[in-house]
């Protein structure tokens, strides 16, 4: 049973709870269900050092945000925070591996870095989604940060029909300011003859970035490990659509 601590976000009536990690069953408990999502259920190619444990050089220097069961004490949701001074320390953002950020430079003493984002699949549901949104709108009022950065990874096992219907939606719907544009370092293969998606159409994770705020920076990134298409999002702060700030930082 994990450790019970303070909620970030509000009680739901499936008694799940959001909160930070703080001890190193719980990062573990994560990390475990990272594993069993993008290994076991996407297929993707991890470097695991230790059987069923995704587990990273990064995931040291970042906070965990935890969605956790308190009936059963099972971690059903987490995202990765890497701060600024964590990034600093590191020397790098782990988007960096997938894009360069240089026109991003001017914001790095308030970007703060999301990562492997991932839901059980028996708690995929608006409750769930909600308490990691409160917990990641608590962290980033209670530390004064500015601006968010993640990417939303689209599968490819369609080929890329999706991921290249979706990036055309993107470019022409939710494009950021040309001062806020990433560049993929392997590029995503687009395929010929695919017109735009329909704004329903959007996978859930996208969705819900756009409608708290956020903007594509530009052109989709391959992920050969995980075989995904990912589109690096910004959300600054100061655009937080104000029903998701009222919802999300009312207590």
């Amino acid at each position: 049973m994990l450790e019970q601590q303070q909620t970030l976000g509000t009680r739901t009536r499936t008694e799940l709870i959001s909160r930070l990690a703080d001890s190193a069953e719980a990062v573990r408990a994560a990390q475990m269900l990272r594993y069993r999502i993008f290994a076991e259920e996407m297929g993707a190619r991890l470097s695991c050092r230790e059987p069923g444990i995704d587990q990273d050089f990064f995931d040291a220097y970042c906070e965990h945000l935890l969605v956790q069961d308190e009936r059963s004490g099972e971690v059903v949701g987490t995202y990765r925070i890497l701060s600024p001074h964590q990034a600093r320390k590191l020397g790098s953002y782990y988007s960096e591996t997938e894009f360069d950020l240089t026109r991003l430079q001017h914001l790095r003493h308030q970007l703060v870095e999301l990562g492997r984002s991932c839901v059980h699949p028996d708690y995929r549901n608006g409750s769930t989604i909600a308490l990691l949104w409160s917990g990641l709108a608590d962290y980033m009022h209670r530390h004064g940060y500015d601006y968010l950065i993640g990417c939303a990874s689209i599968s490819l096992r369609d080929g890329g029909q999706q991921a290249t219907a979706v990036r055309h939606h993107l470019m022409q719907k939710a494009l950021s300011p040309i001062e806020w544009r990433t560049f993929p370092r392997h590029p995503l293969t687009l395929l010929p003859g695919i017109k735009p998606c329909d704004a329903g159409d959007l996978p859930p994770l996208v969705k819900g970035y756009l409608r708290a705020g956020a903007m594509i920076c530009g052109e989709p990134a391959w992920d050969p490990d995980f075989n995904t298409a990912d589109f690096m999002m910004i959300l600054p702060m100061s655009k937080l659509n104000p029903r998701y700030a009222r919802h999300f930082l009312r207590n």
